[in-house]
């Protein structure tokens, strides 16, 4: 507001990457480098290293950047064929004076950072700049949302290539017309034009669990299709993908005791996710609470036996849950060391906080490694 008050022109590293991405020699290149970016609220990080995997398995010169860990600015100059693959935040959208990506991702949209954008609306307003500011060629857009179908249906008037826009759904009927891919009876179904073009059983695939990464393997699968690339290709790749650290990470078990790190699942609608996708949960939450706390998570799911608290938001949680089984732990090593305790075979100790890291923690990756520590040391 300070800049804007004295006439300060406001950009970002995002604007000025592309800005300064297209280069004069681009002019004796018989394949233009091409840039991918995804945003969304939950499952852009997955969504970008799975895509990245795939194309990188199948040939492609693909670098990976934005707010995946690695600044746009770092990423080298565009050659013949490349790909640039960006995971773009809200906050990176709202401020960018230039966005032109070649395709745009959205992956889903729920309520987070409804601090910084003055409301849900306000959240959405940033995420769809990347679409209707940017103009890309060809848009996927995930719509098991209100918001996410209306902007299937706005690009679809607004560009103008055939086909325009690909859809796709883990829980939704899929948008009648055009090209779109959505789940049934955890098939992934790619349709064009009302004919089936190709399924992919997701049953296979063991390394992306639960029903929130058949959306992220959806909007994968989605822009690979987009390129051109062969769904017997893709489905390979797929099983391949060793899957992305804080993010429903399997660790293994000790003494028939699975535990998964989901540090990275900061919000509500991230945690209902793993709840439902493992069995048998001693839950492990905490930290810097979020506008409601728990109460998006209630009645909690069933898969859930036990839940141990940890950091600031300790008490308020406790008076929300105070229906069901829970111990306040303060620190992490005491939830993990008392729900091993309590755990016997076939149950899962997730770490997966529903906060931000900020009271005991630098980040949710310093978060994320303390679990992997204290697992290693059983």
């Amino acid at each position: 507001a300070s800049a804007m008050a004295r006439g300060i022109i406001l950009d970002n590293d995002v604007g000025l990457f592309f800005r300064s991405f297209g280069r004069e020699g681009w002019v004796n290149y018989e394949k233009l480098p091409k840039v991918i970016c995804i945003t969304g609220s939950n499952g852009k990080s997955t969504t970008t290293a799975l895509l990245g995997h795939i194309l990188s398995d199948n040939g492609f010169s693909t670098e990976l950047g934005g707010n995946i860990g690695n600044p746009v600015l770092n990423l080298k100059p565009g050659e013949e064929g490349d790909i640039k693959i960006l995971e773009i935040s809200s906050y990176q959208a709202e401020l960018a004076r230039t966005l032109h990506p070649d395709i745009a991702v959205f992956t889903n949209l729920t309520a987070d950072h409804i601090e910084r954008h003055s409301g849900k609306g306000g959240y959405f307003a940033a995420k769809s700049r990347l679409f209707t500011m940017g103009s890309p060629d060809r848009c996927v857009i995930g719509v098991d949302e209100e918001e996410g179908r209306y902007l299937a249906n706005l690009m679809r008037n607004e560009l103008i290539s055939t086909d325009p826009v690909i859809t796709f759904s883990s829980s939704q009927l899929p948008m009648a017309g055009g090209w779109n891919l959505s789940v049934k009876k955890e098939f992934l179904v790619e349709k064009r034009g009302g004919k089936q073009i190709s399924s992919l059983d997701l049953r296979t695939i063991e390394n992306l669990p639960g029903v929130h990464n058949h959306q992220n393997i959806g909007a994968a699968y989605a822009t690979c299709r987009a390129l051109a690339l062969s769904p017997s290709k893709i489905e390979k790749s797929i099983k391949s993908f060793v899957g992305l650290k804080h993010r429903a990470q399997i660790l293994g078990k000790k003494n028939g005791v699975l535990f998964v790190n989901d540090s990275k699942a900061t919000n509500v609608s991230s945690v209902s996710n793993s709840l439902q996708a493992f069995k048998n949960i001693r839950w492990i939450a905490g930290g810097v609470e979020k506008d409601g706390g728990l109460r998006g998570l209630l009645p909690i799911n069933p898969n859930v036996k036990a839940i141990y608290l940890i950091g600031k938001s300790q008490e308020l949680f406790s008076g929300q849950l105070s229906d069901y089984k829970h111990y306040k732990c303060s620190e992490m090593d005491k939830a993990v060391e008392l729900a091993f305790r309590d755990a016997k075979p076939g149950d899962t100790i997730l770490l997966a906080p529903a906060c931000s890291s900020f009271d005991q923690f630098n980040s949710f990756e310093e978060r994320g490694n303390r679990f992997i520590e204290l697992f290693s040391s059983f």
